[in-house]
């Protein structure tokens, strides 16, 4: 097993690309802890994984909040006696809109999920790295912070910051063995694709988006699964600091 003995924690991993990293991460050997804002979609994903005899942690998680992202790396610590890996998943799409349509709340809330979230796991999590005296961050970022379109300014410019967050955390947090790469997955059929598309989901906006991806398929959360795993485990312990699409084409 790629990942056996490994403690990690995946952010939104009730749901979507997060779920799909998760148990990806337990059928790997890894014991997860999986944070969520939404308990019973954790508490569903984590007892799926017990029941297959995986190990797993459902934790609510609001990962806005100093208070509760703390709470989770010490839940996962307590559980499972450190942290080897910790996956920022949880993000907050933007509507597709006007860049001047977006209030100010939305606004915050969209660099404090997508952003904020990243210095928070750094707070808490590196000091547990520490002590095993390395580890390995996963963030996952987007063909947004790479190719920007129309309609998603600010959901770009967080993740593009998540981008260069991933550089600069890497390079400083190499000599301890601390490794960090970014994924920037192309949309899939997560419950944001909704928003992506102005809050209207039809099929033939589905198709519209579809013909942009040389591939010709959305994203599925295995496919970000598989590459997170690579990212997590010691077959990438010369990886860092590396955004890698995961988007079929689409940012060529």
């Amino acid at each position: 097993m790629r990942l056996a003995n490994k403690v990690a924690i995946v952010t939104g991993g009730g749901s979507g690309f997060g779920e799909g990293i998760a148990r990806r991460f337990a059928a790997e050997g890894a014991a997860v802890a999986i944070g969520d804002l939404n308990l019973a979609g954790a508490e569903r994903v984590a007892g799926e994984i017990t029941r297959a005899g995986g190990k797993a942690l459902p934790v609510a998680a609001d990962v806005t909040s100093n208070k509760q992202m703390k709470a989770l790396v010490d839940a996962a610590v307590k559980a499972f006696g450190g942290l080897d890996i910790f996956v920022n998943n949880a993000g907050m799409p933007q509507r597709n809109a006007p860049l001047l349509n977006t209030d100010e709340e939305t606004f915050d809330r969209i660099f404090a999920v997508n952003v904020k979230s990243i210095y928070l796991s750094a707070i808490h999590a590196v000091p547990e790295m520490r002590k095993r005296k390395g580890g390995c961050f996963i963030n996952i970022a987007s063909t947004a912070g790479v190719r920007p379109r129309p309609g998603l300014v600010w959901y770009n410019g967080s993740k593009g910051a998540v981008i260069t967050l991933t550089k600069a955390m890497a390079v400083e947090l190499a000599p301890e063995q601390i490794r960090v790469n970014a994924l920037n997955p192309v949309a899939g059929l997560t419950p944001m694709l909704k928003e992506f598309m102005g809050g209207e989901e039809t099929e033939e906006m589905k198709a519209k988006f579809v013909s942009t991806i040389p591939i010709g398929r959305f994203s599925t959360p295995q496919d970000i699964a598989n590459a997170a795993l690579y990212f997590a485990s010691d077959e990438a312990n010369f990886i860092t600091g590396v955004c890698m699409e995961v988007d079929g084409g689409r940012c060529i």
